[in-house]
């Protein structure tokens, strides 16, 4: 056996271990007179990316999303959730983590908040939301740039 024999490449593998929900909140503080108004909503939504490293190979991720829809001014209803999910990352070249964690796990994700979201507004007897798609990467490259130009002192805005 030659010395090139024995020294075998480490793979890199990525897996999910587990997708949850880690937490959920739906609120209709104006009902029932809510329902008695003109359905025409204005719906803010924020979303953010949190993560956590739990071993030298393992990390939760989380996407966290509040929607909060508004008739005339009065809060039809306030839905929040945070759906998670911890992904193991084997011998992934540091440089690639950074990735991985922003873009891969949350669209790995997504699916399931979105439906998460969309359950609990048709379970108060709203419309089901509905969320469009949401391009990962470009939200990292934008928090990426606003993260530099706040270093360069140039400020920062807020991603909603």
């Amino acid at each position: 056996m030659t010395t090139s024999e024995t020294v075998s490449a480490q793979e890199s593998s990525f897996s999910v271990q587990r997708i949850y929900l880690k937490d959920c909140s739906f609120e209709t503080p104006h009902s029932p007179e809510i329902f008695r108004a003109e359905w025409q909503p204005h719906v803010d939504f924020e979303l953010q990316i949190l993560n956590q490293k739990l071993a030298d190979d393992a990390y939760e991720v989380v996407v966290a999303g509040t929607a909060t829809a508004t008739v005339d001014k009065k809060v039809a209803f306030l839905v929040e959730v945070k759906q998670a999910g911890i992904f193991t990352f084997k011998n992934i070249p540091e440089e690639q983590m950074p990735v991985l964690i922003n873009i891969v796990c949350p669209n790995i994700l997504f699916p399931y908040f979105r439906e998460t979201m969309s359950s609990l507004t048709l379970r108060g007897t709203f419309p089901p939301l509905t969320l469009d798609p949401i391009n990962f990467e470009a939200l990292y490259q934008q928090r990426l740039a606003q993260e530099n130009s706040a270093k360069n002192g140039e400020g920062s805005t807020t991603i909603q």
